[in-house]
């Protein structure tokens, strides 16, 4: 039963985002629509983009050095330390794009201590409306997950096996190919504030 509810929550989640896909050609009354929706009617995009790190930086504060919170809200292990980037954590009863309560924290991870690097949303196409000005994405390539964060790149769920192959821990789910966006606002990221894969984090990649 829980690896149905994960399962459907997730789907849920995805489903629930395919609207909010990106196209930088879009067109300024777009832009309007959000800036307003925001709070922020008529701000620039470096404004707007600021005031939305702020955001999310207060929203995830109680996070920024305690999993053991994150946890407790919610969030669980869907990757290990993947390189240059971090362990993944998700929510599954986070749906839709919220600012406020991302769908995944990325820690990093050292010495004993976890450190939260950036924020993400998934979604299954490539949004449509700008959720952030600016936003550039990344690809994650279906697969199965399972329960201690190890992962196999898998085409459908039919290939993923009952264990994990490289530790036996137990399926937990599997998932299409993603498009991500990653935000960085609690750790400086000298690619971009959406790029997914940050060379400031070099030294955490041993976990």
């Amino acid at each position: 039963m829980r690896r149905l509810f994960l399962v459907t929550t997730l789907i849920a989640a995805l489903a629930s985002t395919v609207v909010l896909t990106i196209d930088a050609s879009a067109s300024t009354e777009t832009s309007r629509r959000f800036d307003s929706a925001s709070g922020l009617a008529g701000a620039s995009s470096p404004d707007r983009l600021a005031s939305d790190v702020a955001a999310a930086r207060l929203a995830t504060e109680q996070y920024a050095n305690n999993l053991r919170r994150a946890t407790a809200a919610g969030y669980r292990i869907i990757t290990r330390m993947i390189p240059n980037m971090g362990y993944h954590y998700l929510n599954p009863r986070v749906t839709g794009f919220n600012l406020r309560k991302p769908a995944a924290l990325v820690y990093e991870h050292i010495g004993g201590k976890w450190r939260l690097g950036a924020l993400e949303w998934v979604f299954t196409s490539r949004p449509a409306t700008a959720p952030l000005p600016g936003a550039r994405y990344g690809v994650f390539d279906a697969a199965c997950h399972y329960v201690d964060g190890t992962f196999v790149v898998a085409r459908e769920q039919a290939m993923c096996a009952a264990t994990s192959p490289q530790t036996g821990a137990a399926f937990g789910f599997w998932h299409p190919r993603l498009i991500t966006l990653h935000l960085w606002v609690w750790y400086p990221n000298p690619s971009g504030i959406y790029t997914g894969t940050n060379p400031l984090v070099a030294p955490f990649n041993g976990g």
